[in-house]
């Protein structure tokens, strides 16, 4: 008897052993979290991380004012994404996901070391991105131009600011970067990196805005968004190799 009520226990307390390993599971990575938070050398990777969920939470919010009217939604839901409700949620929102998943890659980077730079790259990728694409469509806003030979100046002026924005964040937050005693080697590096990337921007725009040109139906500013956004991710391939393995590699060695 005394044996099948121990049997009896075992199943019963079992029954619960899954729920046990997750809170067990939610318990650890809090404390890991506090732990990576706590740590001093992650002090400027997490204001960092921060700033970035910050800011993009706002120039997303520009973005969903300024085209929300063109998309194909209804209008009340249009209205939501553009109201300032949604943008107090984004600014409370992104920031909080933007450092979880850096601390997330920073657990898997004690095996791989490089995902946690990348991670890094990655956060100020979304950043320039957003800076880009922000003025552009402020310039488009103020305009009414979305397309031709103008469009294409605002493209190079919202790259020129999103790729200073990416060389000194990347610089000083992703690569750490802290001798100077080489500033006109790096700067020249800079330089080249920056204009071939500006080129492939600009240029990759420039065959998807005016060369392919809007589907039928497709609202010219709208479009100008999806060349922005390929040229954008298609300079930052470009950038991340010069920036990694040519201009800081030294720094990563």
């Amino acid at each position: 008897m005394a044996n099948r009520a121990v049997i009896e226990r075992e199943k019963f307390f079992n029954m619960f052993a899954p729920e046990k390993n997750v809170i067990i599971r939610i318990i650890v990575s809090l404390f890991t979290m506090v732990k990576y938070t706590a740590d001093a050398s992650n002090k400027w990777d997490i204001i960092g991380a921060l700033i970035i969920g910050e800011a993009v939470a706002w120039l997303l919010f520009i973005l969903a004012k300024v085209n929300a009217p063109e998309l194909p939604l209804p209008s009340g839901l249009a209205d939501t994404l553009s109201s300032l409700t949604t943008a107090i949620l984004l600014a409370v929102v992104l920031p909080i996901l933007s450092l979880e998943g850096l601390f997330i890659v920073w657990l898997l980077s004690k095996r791989f070391k490089i995902l946690y730079q990348a991670a890094k790259f990655a956060l100020v990728g979304a950043l320039n991105t957003f800076i880009d694409l922000g003025i552009l469509n402020l310039l488009i806003l103020l305009t009414g131009i979305a397309s031709g030979n103008f469009f294409l100046v605002f493209k190079g002026a919202s790259f020129t600011f999103a790729v200073i924005n990416s060389y000194l964040w990347n610089k000083y937050w992703t690569f750490k970067v802290k001798k100077t005693d080489e500033v006109e080697r790096e700067f020249l590096q800079f330089i080249f990196v920056s204009v071939i990337g500006f080129f492939i921007n600009v240029g990759t725009a420039a065959l998807v805005v005016n060369v392919i040109g809007a589907p039928v139906g497709f609202a010219p500013g709208l479009w100008a968004n999806v060349g922005a956004l390929i040229a954008t991710f298609t300079a930052l391939a470009w950038n991340f190799i010069g920036y990694k393995f040519w201009e800081f590699k030294r720094s990563n060695a």
